[in-house]
């Protein structure tokens, strides 16, 4: 049996063209159960064929196979334009072929997983058939990694393409993906790693893309796409190790190359997708592509002064345009028209017009539609009754929401309107400060003392007199990014309470809308129940740019600072738990992460994660408590190697792997005290379970450990 499988890995995986010695390969366990795949009794024509000129190729099984998923998992290195049909005939597979083939090539037919028995489902992993139409077969072997260049996670499935080095001579306008069909083709793993395979000793440009609707063609629109800045040649690559991963069951190894993959924006075909009018003073355009170039935007009888542009997205390519004209001037139906830069059919940006037509009317909610009713029966109940009929205030509809919680005093209080705001009474805010900021059970007894004075007064709620405290400077200004938010700044001092008033009529939006009074409450936060994390950025250069991104366990940022240079840099009131910290090199000093461009071959940034000499992401922040890090962007930001990438991965995978145990090692104290509980046991059970986990972590290892194969080279 084991050397049966042994076959399998030989011959299906990898052909002839590299030599194997299986190593740790056992027999299945666990009774009769049918576990193991296919297994390859016979091919016509033998695999590694040369000067291959056949149109049919079978192979043959030693039971009855079925072929799933076929359009996901097979593919032909190179692409072929006809793709080989594939059917089951007996214990087999007949592979036709359409296309007519090239001179002196080889093709390899990669199956994937697709093929599978037809009573247990047994998958035949990375299966391949290679041949060759003429006297050789290529057999240079490359691996790599793909990446997602915003993320920092590996990018599962995506295609390799390798292309001779002399197939485009312009460096500075790259479009062989849109011109050029691959001379190989290699597709990477769940892990994101991928090993090339038939590759000839020549100079590769080599690009990887997530092909997202299977048809090995880079979409621009969809993709994402990865390059690498220079030629490689798998005789000039350094070393590889390969093994069999028995957990995710296929194989995987040390990459060679690094793959940065990320959505191309500039390559969207630039259209107006679709225009809306959800609110009556707003209308939405929504372009196929970032930053459309605007000629024109016009309404029927509204002024261009009276139309208020807002950027919704950071490409630009959704646009509200508010209408700052009362509500009688707007008709359920707005004509209208914008004149922007389209691609035509050969992708060339022409101006082009587009009419508007947008529709919009009040529809009642049920519960205004239940509200209204309720008033018609008070109001024909008051005539029937002969009294006079009061009708209630009518709702405010301006709206404004007030950041709540406790405020920490390095930020600011936060403004979201529904709509933007065309006039501002700054002057007219009242921001008071009370005093020390009150316990919780403090809080609890003064709220019920208010509700209790309320209610004697017949009143909803009690306004207090704030006009013996003293005042605070504050500044009112509007959010730079979204013109809906406003910000209130003021020198906030810790653990300290403050009163905020904002009369009536300050604040007036797009609608001729006005808020009500508003009164609100704001506490501080107390420093000593938050944590400090002290980062010392020691940058490449003085003039070096980076921004650094605060955390948290799952990746999610909660702070950040930009325009990080050398120097001290203190995230202060973080909240007790689990944090990490990360670096964006940000070259231009935008603040943000931009993305590559394909055709001008740029890059995009870089970010990477802070880890610690152990290898650990991971950092405790506590209570009344420091965590201070140094990183060296140097360091940081050193070149990607072959070394680097694997270091790194090495590092990952023995994070992974600790807290697998860990994870393993809290179930088996929680069953252990369950136990304990119901039988009255002492401490063996966690004893015990420590035991386990010291062997469980002697016997796992790390990457490239007790699942290795072998080791091969060039």
């Amino acid at each position: 049996m084991i050397k049966r499988v042994c076959q399998i890995l030989m011959v299906g995986l990898f052909g002839s063209s590299l030599l194997w010695r299986c190593a740790n390969i056992t027999s299945p366990q666990g009774g009769p159960k049918d576990s193991l795949p296919p297994i390859i009794v016979s091919a016509a024509p033998n695999f590694n064929t040369t000067n291959f000129a056949a149109k049919e190729i079978f192979i043959g099984f030693d039971e009855y196979v079925q072929i799933k998923d076929q359009q996901k998992e097979f593919f032909t290195s190179p692409l072929m334009k006809k793709t080989p049909t594939i059917t089951t005939s007996g214990r087999g597979i007949r592979i036709t072929i359409l296309d007519t083939l090239e001179e002196n090539q080889t093709y390899a037919l990669n199956f994937g997983n697709s093929i599978v028995d037809n009573n247990e489902g047994n998958r035949l992993s990375d299966f391949r058939y290679v041949f060759s139409t003429g006297g050789e077969i290529d057999s240079m072997v490359m691996s790599g990694y793909t990446v997602s260049a915003s993320k920092g996670d590996s990018v599962s499935s995506s295609l390799i393409f390798f292309y001779p080095a002399e197939v485009d001579s312009i460096p500075e306008y790259d479009s062989i993906l849109l011109k050029y069909k691959p001379a190989a083709v290699a597709k990477a793993a769940t892990n994101g790693i991928f090993i090339a395979q038939n590759l000839k000793p020549i100079d590769y440009k080599i690009y990887a893309i997530a092909d997202k609707n299977n048809n090995f063609t880079y979409d621009p629109e969809t993709d994402m796409v990865g390059f690498l800045d220079s030629v490689h040649n798998p005789l000039r690559e350094p070393d590889f190790r390969v093994w069999y991963d028995t957990t995710r069951h296929y194989l995987t190894a040390e990459p060679q190359l690094y793959f940065k993959m990320f959505t191309d924006g500039r390559f969207k075909r630039q259209t107006l997708s679709d225009s809306k009018r959800d609110m009556q003073h707003k209308v939405t355009l929504y372009f196929g592509a970032p930053n459309p170039e605007i000629l024109e935007f016009s309404i029927d009888s509204i002024d261009t002064e009276e139309i208020i542009t807002e950027y919704v997205t950071k490409g630009r390519d959704t646009i509200n345009y508010w209408l700052n004209v009362p509500s009688e001037r707007l008709g359920d139906t707005l004509k209208g028209r914008v004149v922007y830069m389209k691609h035509d059919s050969i992708n060339n940006l022409v101006p082009d017009t587009a009419k508007l037509s947008l529709f919009w009317k009040y529809f009642e909610s049920k519960e205004e539609k239940k509200a209204r009713e309720e008033e018609e029966k008070k109001k024909e109940k008051a005539l029937r009754d002969s009294v006079e009929y009061v009708p209630p205030v009518p709702k405010n509809p301006f709206k404004v929401d007030v950041s709540k919680g406790e405020l920490n005093p390095e930020k600011t209080l936060t403004f979201k309107f529904e709509m933007p705001l065309v006039s501002v009474d700054t002057a007219a805010i009242d921001l008071r400060l009370e005093g020390g900021a009150l316990s919780a059970e403090e809080e609890k007894k003064l709220a019920a003392e208010k509700k209790k004075e309320a209610q004697k007064r017949g009143v909803e709620s009690v306004v207090e007199d704030v006009s013996d405290l003293p005042t605070v400077p504050y500044e009112f200004f509007r959010d730079s990014v979204d013109m809906k938010i406003w910000h209130l700044r003021a020198a906030w001092d810790a653990k300290q309470k403050y009163k905020l008033t904002i009369p009536a009529g300050v604040f007036r939006n797009v609608a001729g809308q006005s808020n009500d009074t508003l009164r609100s409450d704001h506490t501080t936060l107390d420093p000593e129940k938050y944590g400090t994390v002290i980062v010392n950025v020691v940058g490449k250069t003085p003039e070096a740019k980076y921004v650094l991104y605060l955390n948290n366990e799952s990746g999610k940022a909660i702070d950040f600072k930009e325009g990080v240079s050398t120097g001290k840099y203190t995230f202060n009131y973080v909240k007790p738990g689990k944090v990490r910290v990360s670096v964006l090199e940000d070259p231009n000093g935008n603040g943000r992460w931009d993305t590559g461009n394909l055709i001008e071959r740029r890059q995009p940034e870089r970010t990477e994660p802070y880890v610690d000499e152990n290898g650990e992401e991971i950092m405790e922040v506590k209570a009344n408590w420091e965590v201070e890090i140094t990183a060296d962007m140097n360091e940081l930001f050193k070149p990607i190697t072959f070394e680097s990438i694997n270091e790194q991965l090495r590092k990952t995978e023995a994070v992974r792997l600790k807290k697998i145990l860990e994870d393993r090692e809290k179930k088996r104290q929680e069953k252990a005290k369950q136990e304990q509980q119901q039988q009255g046991g002492g401490l063996g059970g966690f004893s015990s379970s420590m035991g386990s986990m010291k062997g469980a972590v002697n016997s796992i290892g790390g990457m490239g450990g007790a699942n290795r194969m072998n080791q091969f080279g060039r």
